[in-house]
């Protein structure tokens, strides 16, 4: 595949699509969003403060003539401190955190998905576009077999079966062409969709060989200690353990100090408005007998739920294994059908070479011709699919070991610290505003 002078990297649209990608940004702000279930979990350990105004009037009547409405009062603080909840704020706590942990690594995921995406559709670009610049030369080729048939014809020295057999192939290359132009088309939009601009001048190359594993079997077990939705699915489990814990808390008693503030204003008197303030704290107890079976439920689900996390864990061992090996046996694919298709291309441009010189002394036909530029016009096209083809394998076997992320590739951009809106939310008390001011 020919390179431009100057032209836009793949390492490049990579950035870019790390910066830009909605559905990455989507994902980053689901992890903002997780974060939110920590301080949430920690709020078991705060007080609680609500405050009460209640202002009515009450009328009696006693005997007649001795009606009476009178207008009343209260103000009152409460504040409420949880001294023990069965564990379930550590174990909430703990199953948040552990949630966190699982959403950065579905993050990571989503990052390679989209690194991914974006280094398939960057080749498709190429190779569509290559395989458009083929088919012109092809049509060109064809257009000048169409004259030279129509020019032999005129003058006697061919048929017209010659003709309109090149007229055929020019028909048909035509066809080709047409949708070598709408698959560039696609590739062009689906470029924009990932990387999130307009394709420009694109290169072919990429270092991306270097970093790829030597063997199979390293590359599984790389597969099995990084891929991020392992570890995701790992950590899943270890959240499903602690919401076991969590609910069986509910079963455990709750120890609760609670103080009361009051003032209350009592109707008119002699001795003018009456006001009677009150305070009392108290230490209280609450000890669960019995919840109408609602509470072993939920234990009961939370254990079924914690058994299916489990399971998860080994179903995406086993799609990392599956992926890994198909990305593996369609790189080594891929690299020897490039060997395969070069071979093919420059044995099929000494043939034409040959079967023209040979119709030129008559030793050959027209339809020997275009046969042999058919020929070879399919294995050039097998060629750029096959480098294609090569270098999204590539990065499919990156992404299935777990390695297709901006550090390990080594992307010239700024890093998306995910944990920088963690850090500033966990110990939050208050506030509305979320740290970047919205």
């Amino acid at each position: 595949m020919p390179e431009a002078a100057w032209s836009q990297s793949i390492s490049e649209a990579l950035a870019k699509a790390y910066q830009d990608n909605p559905t990455l940004n989507a994902a980053r702000a689901e992890l903002r969003s997780v974060d939110e279930q920590v301080p949430q979990a920690l709020s078991g350990w705060r007080p609680q403060i609500f405050g009460s105004l209640d202002v009515g009037g009450v009328y009696s009547s006693s005997s007649p003539g001795q009606d009476s409405y009178n207008n009343t009062a209260t103000a009152a603080l409460q504040v409420s401190q949880a001294l023990f909840r069965g564990f379930r704020t550590v174990n909430s706590t703990r199953q948040a955190e552990a949630i966190v942990r699982a959403q950065r690594e579905s993050l990571r995921s989503t990052e390679q998905s989209v690194m991914n995406n974006a280094a398939t559709a960057y080749m498709d670009v190429i190779s569509s576009t290559a395989i458009v610049s083929l088919r012109r030369s092809n049509l060109k080729f064809l257009a000048e077999q169409v004259r030279a048939a129509q020019d032999r014809f005129e003058v006697g020295e061919g048929t017209r079966t010659d003709v309109s057999q090149s007229r055929a192939r020019y028909s048909e290359a035509q066809s080709a062409l047409n949708l070598a132009l709408a698959n560039v088309n696609t590739a062009r939009a689906v470029y924009r969709q990932v990387v999130g601009s307009d394709p420009k001048t694109l290169s072919a190359h990429t270092n991306i060989y270097s970093q790829l594993p030597k063997k199979l079997d390293p590359a599984l077990k790389m597969g099995a200690s990084a891929h991020p939705a392992i570890l995701s699915a790992q950590h899943l489990v270890d959240a499903g353990s602690f919401a076991v814990k969590t609910v069986e808390g509910e079963l455990l008693p709750t120890v609760t100090l609670e103080g009361n503030l009051a003032r209350q204003w009592n109707p008119p008197s002699s001795r003018g408005i009456d006001t009677v303030d009150s305070a009392s704290v108290y230490g209280r107890v609450s000890i669960p007998i019995y919840q109408g079976g609602a509470v072993s439920s939920r234990v009961r689900q939370a254990k079924e739920d914690l058994g299916r996390a489990r399971i998860q864990l080994d179903v995406a061992r086993d799609q990392v294994r599956a992926a890994i090996v198909s990305a593996w046996g369609q790189y080594q694919a891929a690299v020897a059908s490039i060997t395969a298709a070069q071979d093919a291309v420059s044995a099929n441009q000494l043939a034409l070479e040959g079967v023209i010189e040979e119709q030129r002394v008559g030793q050959r036909t027209t339809l020997d011709v275009l046969n042999a530029q058919l020929e070879l016009v399919n294995s050039r096209v097998n060629l750029i699919t096959a480098e294609r083809d090569r270098t999204v394998a590539a990065y499919a076997l990156m992404s299935a070991i777990g390695s297709l992320t901006a550090d390990k590739i080594g992307l010239a951009v700024a890093r998306y610290d995910d944990k920088k809106h963690y850090k500033k939310v966990r110990n939050s008390w208050f506030g509305l505003t979320t740290p970047d001011g919205r």
